[in-house]
């Protein structure tokens, strides 16, 4: 085929790309801007012309494909459908965001603006201007909602096409993704595209244990349908004899669901019995409400299964932070499994598959305050006390997309929606930044609580005060929430301004003192190297607290008093005495170049590991398990689980150190690792257990620890085992020991 051939066939896919885009946009309910969107169309391709993707394909297949997700899958209308076809062209081509507002209108060109500020990921190579334009991303996110949909959009098309990056870049964004966009998209309630970012950053991090799980879902989707159709047949029957309108529909488990479930519970794939789940979408009869009518057909379903009496979730008279409304509800069906059941509207499931974003005010037009407008004032909140460092900074934000709430009363009885796991403090915060600086306390249900007590859902929270409290730097343990932390560090570094200055000034009336202003540089330096300072203000922060005393700091300024000996103070790194010249040095390429080899593969083997790769601490990997390998600013090359939670931050926050690591061990050294055991209590057990690890497998134990209860035994067994698969295989023998019920290696992380 020739080159022109070549080029024919492109022009041909590139037009029916974009004809199925304005088909797909010919069928929503927005109003028909389709001139604009041409326009757009053929501006951002003439700018991408001669460019390729990674995957060869011509680069407008990629604006085309977000554009097709914002209107698809989020239901977004021709503004968002122009932004997407043109967010790449200010990043890669010489046009500018006036260019663009010149010809789309200031509108489109502030969405454009934002999403040109995180290209390239949530981090750069310089961190500390990253983090800026990232909190710029956040107050344009604030403002218009748009910006982080097509942010996702454009996040979700490059995961689709993850497969074309090199290794390394793979799981720097699989981790960026899973640290940071799946968690977003489901705080916008967008939970299929959360789903699917969930799964496909899975599939890249731990490909055999995806394709193991995906292969096990396959052989079973024929039973679980049949089962589906077995429950369903007498739900239909008494929804048609309401008179309703309706459809049911299966979900089942994700991938990733289910690999989380069987590391949280360490049970294998065969003990997951959720794995359907069924959907009632039913719309509405006018003369009722919503509300009553799913309470309606909860009855009738309950009137056919017998239901779970501590697993209904009502989120129709308490919607989720994120706007999601339905009733769940969990029945035993005919084959004695638990079935869980979602009850919901038509308007509830197109706000379940689209996320309450699609219905935001800019659309409507409609003042009335949502969940997500309180959301975002939260976010306004975080941004008006921004943490200096970058990656703390998207620490802070990571904390305030909780996934799980509860909600809490006030004594007015007012209705409070909080993250799980939050504090009487956090609740304090939540109210006012003043309320929570000067809480002593709360009363709980009426009962006296410290600010430590971790809220129930229901609970009624009074706050209470005092004008003589004072922050204490240990409250930074007792909160969860990211605005009370944000608060707090804000209050601790204006306190330690003021500790700056009052060291300023103590500093400077020993220099007058001494006639040493005209020497004050050379003076400083003395200083900082005599206490090991790192910067000014450090130093300062020490005189101002009074631990240099005024006494002898005098004798280290002084020449004619220098002394021999130096004082070391450490000054640790903290995050609430940060500033941009901690931030600077990060952006130093002296300190940005890692000393190992270009191709980013790390081999794994006896000789090298301990000496030349250190195994991590935090999750202990053995030869068999997925890693990856982290270069720290010295040179140090730890190797951590590709599922570590300290390994998931780093791919966010530091993914250009990331290097893909494989095994290439020959069973010469031993790792030690951990299984657990369960089953019946019997006589001699034990000793069949230890029999088949150290006769039959020759395998020396580290630690162990029996314990027993009502005819149950639980054991925590530690050994030197040389990789997975000879833990595989012991795993399996002991399991065939009738009285075992479960064998299953503790994950450390």
């Amino acid at each position: 085929m020739s080159d022109s051939d070549i080029t024919l066939k492109e022009e041909e896919l590139v037009e029916q790309e974009f004809q199925a885009l304005l088909n797909d946009y010919s069928q929503s309910i927005h109003r028909q801007k389709v001139e604009i969107i041409i326009k757009a169309y053929h501006f951002a391709k003439q700018a991408h012309k001669g460019v390729r993707r990674r995957s060869g394909e011509p680069y407008i297949m990629h604006p085309l494909a977000v554009a097709r997700i914002v209107i698809k899958e989020i239901g977004l209308g021709s503004t968002s459908i122009c932004a997407a076809l043109l967010h790449d062209v200010v990043e890669d081509t010489d046009y500018t965001v006036e260019d663009i507002s010149n010809l789309f209108g200031p509108k489109i060109a502030s969405i454009v603006d934002g999403l040109t500020k995180i290209s390239g990921g949530v981090f750069g190579a310089q961190a500390s201007e990253q983090a800026e334009n990232f909190r710029k991303l956040l107050l344009t996110m604030s403002e218009d909602i748009r910006v982080i949909l097509i942010k996702i959009a454009d996040r979700l098309h490059n995961m689709r096409t993850l497969e074309f990056q090199p290794v390394e870049k793979q799981y720097k964004i699989a981790g960026e993704t899973q640290y940071i966009y799946a968690p977003l998209a489901h705080r916008l309630g967008l939970f299929n595209i959360k789903t699917e970012l969930e799964n496909l950053s899975f599939k890249y991090e731990h490909p055999e244990t995806y394709a193991e799980i995906e292969q096990k879902l396959l052989l079973s989707k024929e039973a679980q349908l049949a089962s589906f159709e077995e429950f369903a047949a007498p739900i239909r029957q008494k929804l048609t004899d309401m008179g309703y309108e309706f459809y049911l529909s299966e979900r089942i488990k994700s991938v990733y669901s289910i690999w989380r479930k069987m590391q949280t519970k360490n049970i294998p794939f065969e003990d997951i019995y959720d794995l359907l789940a069924v959907r009632i979408i039913f719309t509405p009869k006018p003369d009722m409400s919503e509300k009553d009518q799913c309470w309606m057909i909860y009855s009738a379903l309950t009137g056919i299964y017998k239901p779970h009496p501590e697993r209904i979730r009502d989120w129709i008279s308490t919607p989720k932070a994120n706007g999601y409304e339905a009733l769940h509800v969990t029945v035993m069906g005919n084959n004695g499994q638990w079935v869980e059941v979602q009850i919901r509207t038509q308007r509830m499931h197109e706000i379940a598959e689209k996320g309450l974003a699609a219905h935001w005010k800019y659309k409507t037009g409609v003042a009335d305050e949502t969940e997500l407008d309180k959301w975002l004032r939260s976010i306004k909140d975080i941004l008006e006390h921004p943490e200096p460092s970058a990656v703390d900074f998207l620490d802070t934000f990571k904390l305030n997309l909780f996934a799980s709430e509860i909600f809490v009363f006030t004594p007015t009885g007012e209705i409070k929606t909080m993250p799980q796991g939050s504090t009487a403090l956090d609740f304090a915060f939540m109210l006012h930044s003043e309320l929570g600086l000067s809480c002593i306390g709360a009363k709980v249900n009426h009962k006296l609580e410290p600010l430590t007590y971790v809220l129930k859902g229901g609970d009624q929270v009074e706050v209470l005060t005092s004008q003589q409290q004072q922050p204490q730097q240990e409250w930074l343990d007792y909160v969860t929430t990211a605005k009370a932390k944000s608060a707090l560090k804000a209050f601790f570094r204006g306190e330690d301004r003021k500790y700056i200055r009052k060291g300023e000034d103590m500093y400077a009336h020993i220099l007058k003192k001494h006639n040493l202003m005209e020497q004050q540089e050379a003076v400083l330096h003395r200083t900082m190297r005599f206490y090991n300072a790192q910067q000014p203000r450090q130093l300062m922060l020490q005189i101002g607290k009074g631990i240099i005393s005024e006494e002898e700091l005098e004798k280290v300024v002084l020449p004619k008093r220098k002394s021999s000996w130096r004082r070391f103070i450490p000054f640790i790194s903290n995050t609430n005495e940060q500033t941009d010249d901690n931030l600077v040095t990060d952006n130093n390429p002296e300190t940005t170049d890692i000393p190992v080899s270009n191709k980013k593969q790390l081999v794994l083997t006896e000789e090298n590991i301990g000496s030349k790769y250190h195994i991590a601490a935090c999750c202990h990997p053995i030869p068999g398990d997925e890693v990856l390998g982290y270069c720290d600013s010295e040179g140090n090359i730890t190797i951590h689980k590709r599922n570590c939670p300290k390994a998931d931050f780093l791919k966010s926050s530091d993914g250009k150190n990331i290097y893909s690591a494989i095994w290439e061990t020959h069973r010469q050294n031993t790792f030690i690792d951990t299984i657990e055991l369960r089953g019946i209590d019997r006589v001699g057990i034990i000793i069949k257990v230890i029999n088949i690890i150290s006769q039959d497998f020759k395998i020396n134990i580290h630690d162990l620890h029996i314990s027993a209860e009502g005819g149950i035994f639980n054991g925590i067994i530690q050994m030197y085992v040389y990789d997975t698969t000879e833990l595989q295989q012991l795993c399996d023998a002991i399991r065939k020991i009738q009285e075992i019920q479960s064998v299953q290696r503790i994950s450390n992380i």
